[in-house]
């Protein structure tokens, strides 16, 4: 089992007595411990990322690069352990676990190609005048990342963070401590103390670090606690970055081929266990194909190999934990009282871990929380509809908006979708994919701010307009 420490001012340190023990959920054997962070100890990380705020700041940016670069090198020779360990910590499959730490390498790659180069630019101003606008830190970053993709995203804030200037205190989730901790330890060899600290534990010490005086606080997590961040962070005037929840939906057109739909649908519903910030959560699939839709995701749902995620033939690992498949089995179970019909799925399995079959459930309406609310498991609720212009309606109602998938073969459709779905990505005929260093606004429920991309970097970074010119009188002189 991993015993866990936390980074304070250089230090590990093993921390206080309160402890959480993390527990394999393919099997309920015990992974790691890690501490439960005092408020002395988020106290002293904030302390000591603030005192080393204003070296690191006048840091060339080619140096911290170079750090970021070395730091990259360092997890890429750690990754089958940090795959591993993130299997073992949340069941995520490790075919899939080893591409989210592929994904976070390549981010801390980009990042420090990026960071150097960030731009600043100069004004045309009076002839004798220099104007230019400059870009510094924003000067200690509180980064509280989640479970279910917990090297990329981590690797994208912090990478993103440290190559601009700031320091960083880490806050990785109570399902994931170990691998918060391992990543923190690959990255803080190649940094100088006080940097990057490692806070561990649970909402109470997110919460903490959120209400201290630092500069940004970027969360990627529930609505939830996004919100409670940013009521935290209002009355602090303190800078928040949130990437919250959704509830995204896929739009099946009328002229494609059900079977490959199908197949979409499973993969935007079912990877991770639809553990996925972008899963696929509300089907709407047009009447002239639904049953063969249908028909072709019941096979599909039939055929998924179930098993730990350590077995690399497995397609559908467990749920991170038993209370978080209490969650997902309770909408279902609403569902099914307020007439939706379970075409596959929708058991709680016996023995141990926390496994959910791929659910599959038809005749959904708008009113059911499966159809409303962000289930976050492997549920594909689906509703028919009469036309392109009726997807596009429901699809669109929501009090989040992350992104959407729309699969059609009209071109003039998918630029209607592009364009009217209130969301901040739109992926046509794939339910996964894009271009390295895409960027977009979450809208409503779902977050604010640029959480990726060569963006990232704008929200991490403060604006200072300068003008110059020289002295005044007759003898004055540069």
């Amino acid at each position: 089992m991993y015993e866990v420490e936390q980074l304070i001012g250089g230090a590990w340190v093993a921390g206080g007595d309160r402890r959480l023990t993390v527990l394999d959920p393919a099997d309920d054997t015990p992974v790691s411990d890690a501490p439960v962070a005092t408020p002395a100890d988020v106290d002293a990380a904030v302390k000591a990322a603030r005192e080393a705020a204003p070296r690191w700041a006048r840091t060339p940016a080619a140096d911290r690069a170079s750090a970021l670069r070395r730091a990259a090198d360092a997890v890429e020779a750690e990754a089958d352990r940090l795959a591993d360990l993130q299997t073992a910590e949340m069941g995520r499959p490790i075919g899939s676990a080893r591409g989210g730490v592929e994904a976070g390498i390549g981010t801390l790659r980009q990042y420090a190609e990026l960071g150097p180069v960030h731009r600043g630019r100069t004004l045309a101003g009076g002839n004798d005048a220099i104007d230019l606008m400059a870009y510094e830190p924003r000067g200690v970053v509180a980064a509280i990342t989640p479970w279910n993709d917990p090297v990329a995203v981590a690797c994208g804030l912090l990478g993103a963070a440290l190559v601009t200037g700031n320091t960083v205190v880490h806050k990785p989730s109570e399902r994931t401590p170990a691998t918060g901790w391992l990543l923190a330890r690959l990255l803080a060899e190649h940094l100088p103390e006080g940097v990057l600290s490692l806070l561990t534990g649970d909402g109470e010490v997110g919460a903490a670090l959120a209400g201290q005086e630092v500069d940004l606080v970027a969360h990627v997590g529930s609505t939830a606690t996004g919100r409670a961040i940013a009521a935290t962070c209002a009355r602090n005037d303190t800078k928040v970055l949130l990437e919250n929840g959704g509830s995204d939906p896929l739009i099946v057109d009328a002229n494609v081929d059900p079977r490959w739909a199908a197949e979409q649908a499973a993969i935007g519903a079912f990877s991770n266990a639809g553990q996925v910030c972008v899963a696929v959560e509300r089907i709407y699939v047009h009447r002239s194909l639904a049953g063969r839709f249908l028909g072709a995701l019941v096979k599909r749902c039939g055929e998924m190999r179930v098993g730990p995620g350590r077995d690399p033939y497995t397609e559908l690992g467990p749920l991170v934990d038993r209370r978080h498949r209490e969650q997902v089995h309770a909408q279902v179970t609403a569902a099914v009282a307020d007439g939706a019909n379970v075409l596959c799925g929708g058991v709680v399995p016996e023995g141990p871990g926390a496994f959910y079959p791929a659910t599959l459930l038809a005749g959904c309406t708008d009113d059911m929380a499966v159809m409303r609310e962000e289930t976050f498991g492997p549920v594909a609720p689906v509703m028919v509809v009469d036309s392109f212009d009726e997807a596009l309606s429901r699809a669109g109602v929501s009090p989040y908006g992350l992104a959407a998938t729309v699969l059609t073969a009209s071109m003039s459709n998918a630029q209607r979708a592009w364009r009217e779905l209130p969301v901040g990505t739109v992926k046509i005929n794939a339910a996964f994919g894009g271009a390295p260093g895409g960027a977009a606004h979450a809208r409503r429920g779902s977050g604010q701010g640029f959480g990726y991309g060569p963006e990232l970097l704008d929200e991490l970074t403060v604006t200072k307009a300068v003008h110059i010119e020289p002295p005044g009188g007759p003898e004055s002189h540069w």
